[in-house]
């Protein structure tokens, strides 16, 4: 491990542990200003020059703190949090540590309610020299979109729903949406999913699919409803004039993708289509 040169709030610091006290270890950066590690976080291995991996971040009173607990997220990530508790001026999140992240009202959408789940972002607030949540993540995407190019393979995360699809973060820097009617499978926010891009838009949103261009959809497709049909003991019921969600929900694929495979699946003599539904044949 390489020891840290300056104390960094709201990441995980390696620092060399310089003196013992009644109210725990201070440890010491190589720029020689150090930070206390409470007595409920030392360990017997933590010895006097040893080095030690902590989480910098400020206590009730505002004074620099470490501890050996990581938080889920830290300084400048995005992470998706639940509300346990309001105040006038804020919400309070569980973020893994004893003291909440407060997202001040200045940083909402629109107000928060304990129990609700909203995706944020780590920031460092200026004014309050303090670690809180933003909601607010649009001034934080890359607006140039480099390297990156169609039917390219990337990371996603998923970040919120709109009425058009699925807002995401793309390769940790860019915003991405996912349509409606592009979606055959259950998503979910806080989700990392691998997706492909499908336009790069003038203001550097990115257009985004869950399938590759090109592939193979209709044997990827009719393998699917083949391999439900064997764990439904070769019948369900459904057919060509099933309604189109619940196609989507058992299925996972589009009217049009269902209709495809079921006349591939009979043309190949594996399926027979009624008007009670799939019936698998031997």
């Amino acid at each position: 491990m390489i020891q840290n040169e300056f104390l960094e709030l709201g990441k995980l610091n390696i620092l060399r542990v310089d003196r013992d006290t009644p109210h725990g270890l201070f440890l010491m950066a190589l720029d020689g200003n150090d930070v206390l590690l409470p007595q409920a976080y030392v360990k017997d291995e933590m010895m006097i020059d040893s080095l030690v991996e902590v989480f910098l971040y400020t206590d009730s009173e505002d004074r620099l703190i470490a501890t050996t607990l990581k938080p889920k997220a830290m300084l400048d990530q995005f992470v998706l949090l639940e509300v346990v508790d309001t105040a006038p001026f804020g919400a309070f999140m569980d973020w893994g540590l004893p003291k909440d992240l407060l997202v001040p009202n200045m940083f909402q959408k629109e107000p928060f309610r304990v129990g609700d789940k909203r995706f944020l972002k780590i920031i460092y607030d200026e004014r309050t020299h303090r670690l809180v949540g933003t909601e607010k993540l649009g001034d934080f995407f890359e607006r140039k979109v480099k390297n990156l190019k169609p039917n390219q393979e990337v990371k996603i995360l998923i970040i919120s729903k709109t009425p058009l699809g699925f807002k995401c973060i793309v390769e940790d820097k860019y915003e991405g949406l996912i349509y409606h009617n592009e979606i055959f499978e259950n998503i979910s926010l806080g989700e990392e999913k691998t997706a492909y891009i499908k336009t790069i838009r003038k203001d550097g949103n990115i257009d985004l699919s869950l399938r590759k261009a090109g592939s193979k959809k209709d044997s990827t497709s009719s393998d699917k409803v083949l391999t439900l049909l064997k764990q439904n003991n070769g019948l369900m019921p459904y057919n060509y004039k099933s309604d189109a969600q619940l196609i989507k929900d058992i299925f996972g694929l589009s009217k049009k993708e269902f209709k495809r495979s079921l006349t591939k699946l009979q043309d190949e003599n594996k399926i027979e289509v009624k008007d009670t539904g799939i019936y698998l044949k031997d």
